[in-house]
């Protein structure tokens, strides 16, 4: 069975676009059927967007970045920033350079990799709407594999609802990291950050 987290979908590729506006920044995105929340920007990942921690000229990884709302948003958001944005879902993978260019942003760079498969470097933050649907093991790797791609102080920062599932995620943080705080709550949705030390 086909999901938004499966390498390869087989519907037509039928593009849509949708607007939106984070920050008091106007943004459009290519969508179709196939990836996550393909109708809007979920409220998820817009809190993420809106609450993360980014300093300037950190080096940043989107990880299941899907259309690249968080990844283009964030270097719109902070221009001097360096993004790297990375999905499994090849479909997912040409909408969102279709998108880096809709957006006119400069230097993202997009990989094709299942988790941090394909990733060759370190960050300074890395960012996730981890896909719960998709299990916790997979959701459990992006927190247990992160540390060996962040730099020293650097840090994870995901959303979950809390209730469904991101109260387990904190755990693991916490477990991996030795630390995890949230710094954002809304909706039933927490933002969590973890610093390697």
């Amino acid at each position: 069975m086909e999901h938004y987290f499966s390498e390869k979908q087989s519907s037509k590729l039928s593009p849509s676009k949708i607007q939106e506006k984070i920050k008091n920044i106007k943004l459009e995105f290519c969508t179709a059927k196939g990836v996550f929340s393909k109708r809007r920007i979920d409220l998820g990942t817009r809190i993420l967007i809106e609450n993360c921690i980014i300093k300037p000229n950190w080096k940043i990884l989107d990880l299941g970045c899907g259309i690249g709302a968080i990844g283009i948003s964030i270097k719109k958001l902070y221009p001097e920033t360096k993004v790297t944005m990375a999905d499994i879902n090849e479909r997912a993978v040409t909408l969102a350079k279709r998108n880096i260019k809709l957006n006119d942003v400069e230097a993202i760079k997009i990989i094709k990799s299942d988790l941090y498969k394909n990733i060759n470097q370190t960050f300074d933050c890395i960012l996730s709407n981890p896909p719960l649907a998709a299990g916790r093991a997979i959701c459990y790797g992006i927190i247990e594999l992160a540390p060996k791609f962040l730099n020293r102080n650097g840090c994870l920062q995901i959303v979950a609802r809390h209730k469904k599932g991101g109260a387990e995620l904190e755990k693991k943080m916490i477990a991996v990291f030795g630390n995890a705080k949230q710094i954002a709550k809304k909706s039933g949705y927490r933002v969590y950050l973890s610093i390697i030390k």
